[in-house]
């Protein structure tokens, strides 16, 4: 977070704990104390220098004509003028806009239970910076569309499924794969949660299924009745996050089996949009041509790696492997043929 930001956070933060009627006085270690917890949390360690706090105190006299005097008999400072509050000076331009459009991303998640908490404090914030409650406002709109999203289906599973990853504790619930159909076809799971992942707005649980004896990847939308066991687990040492997903695109792994390396040749105009956005980490540009570019990947040949290559039509096309040439080729007649 910039210095600048910081500091204003502090200002607010000392402004606060000065106007504190149930603990009043506060000393220059209690507001320093203060800062910490509320900019970094205790779990982190950061710390904040007295001189800083010091530097604050001057400046909300100086930039925001604080009356704040020290009181020798109480040990702590207070404000001369009892009615002065810091939340009468308003936030500057730049402040209440980045605000607001922060708030309308945030807002795509709302209902979601496990940033409900998050939801509230967004919403406090607006309404200290006099900004509509509703904030989809006129005028942020006027000047950037975001994206709408719909609902998250599952959404209810995240703030359990969260405590139990911490927690480190089994979970059960009834699951029916894209595929099943009937009411029978829900199957009892007892799982190890190790990790909650959103991609395309829905959300996924990664976990070890007793079992099958193996790390699955569970759509939250198609999970019901869960339950938290209680029993605790010990994470396989083989699994990590970060590699898990290294080598893919979207939710799809290929366990044990070793990534490929895929050329692909783009025109100009798409040549432009993957330098702005690269489709994998993995991107590599090879080689520059009169028509535009050929670039490599490291990757698992996903379905959802077969969609994005399919999505670019007649802009990309697959160079090798040349068994995965044939692959995109083969989908790309049977498109065809339903077109016919």
């Amino acid at each position: 977070m910039p210095a600048v930001k910081n500091a204003r956070i502090r200002y607010r933060i000392i402004d606060k704990a000065i106007r504190n009627q149930y603990n009043p006085f506060p000393s220059k270690e209690k507001m320093r104390q203060l800062c910490e917890e509320n900019l970094y949390g205790t779990e982190h360690g950061e710390h904040i220098s007295d001189s800083t706090i010091e530097k604050d105190l001057f400046a909300l006299r100086m930039e925001h004509d604080a009356p704040i005097k020290y009181s020798k008999k109480e040990g702590g400072y207070y404000y001369e003028n009892p009615d002065f509050s810091l939340e009468n000076v308003p936030l500057n331009d730049e402040d209440v806009e980045a605000i607001k459009f922060a708030a309308n991303i945030f807002d795509q998640f709302k209902g979601v239970e496990v940033f409900q908490k998050v939801e509230f404090a967004i919403e406090k914030i607006l309404d200290r910076v006099n900004i509509s409650s509703n904030i989809q406002d006129r005028a942020v709109d006027q000047f950037v569309q975001f994206e709408t999203t719909p609902k998250t289906i599952g959404g209810e599973h995240l703030q359990p499924l969260l405590n139990a990853i911490k927690e480190k504790v089994k979970v059960s619930f009834e699951y029916k794969s894209f595929k099943a159909s009937d009411e029978i076809d829900w199957k009892e799971r007892l799982v190890h949660p190790y990790l909650l992942k959103e991609y395309r707005n829905r959300w996924y649980l990664i976990g070890f299924c007793e079992e099958k004896e193996k790390v699955i990847t569970y759509g939250l939308d198609r999970m019901r009745s869960l339950t938290i066991e209680g029993d605790y687990f010990i994470p396989l040492d083989s699994f990590d996050a970060d590699d898990y997903f290294k080598y893919a695109i979207g939710i799809t792994t290929f366990d044990n089996q070793k990534p490929q390396k895929i050329e692909i040749t783009a025109n100009k105009i798409l040549m432009k949009y993957l330098e702005s956005q690269p489709l994998h980490s993995s991107q590599k540009l090879i080689k520059e041509t009169k028509d535009g570019a050929v670039y490599s990947f490291e990757l698992h040949p996903t379905p959802e790696f077969d969609m994005a290559i399919l999505s670019y039509g007649s802009q990309v096309s697959v160079v090798n492997p040349k068994s995965y040439r044939k692959h995109i080729a083969q989908i790309t007649t049977e498109m065809y043929r339903q077109y016919e």
